[in-house]
């Protein structure tokens, strides 16, 4: 593993980690990049990703800008002022995506966007480079389609503690509230208002962001995970459907399928899963792009 650092075109430095290959004699298989869920560090995801180049993956992992180890040292006792949004976060994705589509060469490439890191992909302007998504455990961020059991207590943080708290510090301190870490304040109010439209961000933002969305052509698959503490099907489906043009398919995924007792929103990444749901990820890959693969 190495670590890099990559600059945005706006200027602003990216941590990021890179995984070489090293199975013997296979070379790069494709290049995989792992898109973060929101306020999840890179870290994370390392024993997958090592996993991954351990089967001839180019991998990189990386974190948003203000997140992890992306978060400069000036900011790291408080975010207050530090200035980004979601399309900031898009573009970051962006950052990652060229540098390694740079490195990999004609190899293909492909994304695994875990919650958040499947929402953006329709934002990225590297859409034409890219071979694939593998969303895991995401879907629309809208309230309704979160779990039942969330809806009362949701509406409540987008309400009363998001706002709240996000006006009193300059940015929303997740980790004295233990909820999702500490995210820049534009950030969290951008997605505080995707999470109050029916049709997320795409309703949110408006035509532009359909249109883009409209624009991506790699296929898509996305695992619905059937214990998934905060996402629905409906959600996954609202999700999936936004990349009206592509090719994409919804798998949903239960923990009996591979022999657990939980997998939930954030299990798929745990090494317990390496026989089986990485296995599974990885033949998905060489799989890609998966002809006539049928819209749901």
């Amino acid at each position: 593993m190495e670590r890099i650092e990559l600059t945005t075109p706006d200027g602003a430095t990216l941590a990021a980690r890179l995984f070489r290959p090293v199975a013997p004699g296979r070379g790069t298989r494709a290049a995989v990049v792992i898109g973060p869920a929101m306020g999840v560090r890179q870290d994370y995801y390392q024993e997958f990703a090592a996993w991954l180049a351990e089967q001839g993956f180019l991998v990189a992992t990386f974190d948003y800008r203000g997140v992890g180890d992306s978060r400069p040292e000036r900011w790291r006792r408080s975010l207050r002022g530090f200035e980004a949004d979601l399309y900031d976060w898009a573009c970051d994705y962006d950052t990652v995506v060229a540098d390694v589509a740079r490195r990999a060469g004609d190899a293909p490439l492909y994304l695994i966007g875990h919650s958040l890191g499947a929402q953006l992909p329709g934002m990225l302007t590297q859409r034409e480079r890219i071979g694939g998504l593998l969303s895991v455990a995401a879907g629309s961020g809208y309230w309704r389609d979160n779990a039942p059991r969330l809806r009362r207590a949701v509406l409540l943080f987008w309400h009363l503690v998001v706002p709240v708290a996000t006006r009193l510090c300059g940015y929303f301190p997740g980790r004295r509230l233990r909820k999702i870490g500490d995210i820049p304040e534009g950030v969290m109010l951008q997605w505080r208002r995707w999470c109050l439209h029916p049709r997320y961000h795409v309703g949110a933002e408006g035509e532009v962001l359909r249109r883009a969305f409209e624009q991506a052509r790699f296929p898509v698959v996305a695992w619905s995970i059937t214990d998934d503490e905060l996402m629905t099907e409906r959600g996954t489906r609202v999700l999936v459907d936004l990349y009206s043009a592509a090719p994409r398919r919804i798998e949903r995924i239960a923990p009996a399928d591979v022999a657990a007792r939980r997998i939930g929103h954030f299990g798929f990444f745990r090494e317990q899963f390496r026989a089986t749901l990485w296995a599974r990820a990885a033949e998905l890959f060489q799989r890609f792009p998966p002809h006539g693969l049928e819209t749901t």
